[in-house]
């Protein structure tokens, strides 16, 4: 095997399937990158068992071949070159010959014929979309997903659709993100939980345009083709949250207030709610509408702090305690001017929509105050 290729083409690459290599594993070549010539393309192909990605590029071949290198030397490597033209070839002793002006390396490969297949996959049903639209929905919801093991389930996004409209639904126990999406195209109703792991890799080979990604699913498996890359993933097993039974259809209090002056006064009240999970559970931070107005305050060991801000508001006076992390995500995620933000009780979920559209919603789960 013998290539020529800019730093930049290669680079790009190795960038978008690097992630997808094992890291701990008893199985060195899962550690690798397979690197396949295909007449005047290289295909790379990365797979640690539950996320495989293959990206397609354009370059020289002067030699046909296939070879599995170790993707955190080769792509160390790479990434360290002048920006030039590189030769990769492999020799005669089976070693991978970098070369770019005056620097040169050889790396020890493995036998490409040791390297898992990808699944293959038959998909059952499918959907396309704008890869920019995706890339928002993703950043909409992701920060929902659950880090915590013990609920495999809620690792993961539900990628639902019913009736043409595509809903991205994250949950971690204490939030939910809601982001909807009419399909351009007549599609089944089904619905698949994509790990989040994998919808954070997505999201960074997806490009901000209208060109369109393909999102295939099987019984267990699922598939994302964008451009001249492919993404391969299990689908989580498990049942998903009935999420329209938990989110309230009717508010107690309501607040239209700018998006950026709530983010504000969230970031300044974190500073003083405590920096820890644990010491934010403890110490809650208060949040009270009264007519026209909305307070935001802490009292800890560090001290305590107040924000007020005017508002618009239709309902009861109300107060209620939050973790601030929760809403600053949410409000992060927002592109809008304006929100509303509705209450039912001091124990009922939180609500936050935009004013203009109704195509996400996250809700926030209150912690109760100490008296």
């Amino acid at each position: 095997m013998k290539i020529l290729c800019y730093k930049d083409t290669i680079l790009k690459a190795i960038n978008s399937v690097v992630k997808a290599v094992a890291t701990k594993t008893t199985m060195p070549i899962l550690e690798g990158i397979l690197i396949q010539t295909n007449d005047e393309e290289i295909k790379l192909t990365t797979y640690d068992l539950e996320i495989g990605i293959e990206y397609i590029m354009k370059c020289e071949v002067q030699e046909q071949g296939s070879v599995v290198v170790n993707a955190i030397m080769f792509s160390e490597i790479i990434r360290k070159l002048p920006d030039s033209e590189i030769s990769i070839n492999v020799n005669n002793n089976n070693l991978l010959v970098i070369e770019c002006e005056g620097s040169l390396y050889k790396l020890t490969t493995m036998n490409p014929e040791e390297f898992p297949e990808l699944p293959k996959i038959e998909v059952e049903n499918s959907i396309e979309l704008e890869q920019g639209l995706l890339k928002n929905m993703i950043r909409k919801t992701i920060f929902a997903v659950s880090s915590e093991e013990n609920r495999p389930i809620f690792t993961g996004c539900l990628f639902e659709v019913e009736n043409n409209k595509l809903n991205l639904v994250a949950v971690d126990g204490f939030r939910l993100a809601l982001r909807a999406t009419y399909l351009q195209n007549k599609s089944n109703n089904f619905s698949a939980v994509i790990p989040g792991k994998t919808l954070n890799e997505v999201n960074k080979i997806l490009l901000d345009n209208f060109e369109n990604v393909k999102i295939g699913i099987s019984k267990n498996q699922a598939l994302f083709e964008m451009d001249n890359c492919k993404v391969v993933t299990r689908i989580l097993d498990g049942e998903f949250l009935n999420y329209r039974s938990v989110i309230p259809n009717n508010w107690e209090t309501r607040i239209k207030v700018n998006k950026n002056n709530l983010q504000n006064s969230f970031e300044r009240i974190s500073l003083i709610a405590a920096s820890t999970v644990e010491k934010e559970k403890k110490y809650p931070v208060k949040v009270s509408v009264d007519i026209g107005k909305i307070t935001i305050s802490c009292t800890n060991q560090t001290g305590d702090a107040k924000e007020e801000l005017f508002v618009s508001s239709e309902g009861k006076n109300i107060e209620a305690g939050f973790n601030p992390r929760y809403f600053l995500d949410s409000l992060k995620a927002i592109d809008e001017e304006e929100i509303f933000v509705e209450f039912g009780s001091n124990i009922s979920p939180c609500l936050v929509k935009s004013v203009e559209n109704n195509d996400y919603i996250y809700m926030i789960l209150p912690i109760r105050l100490k008296d």
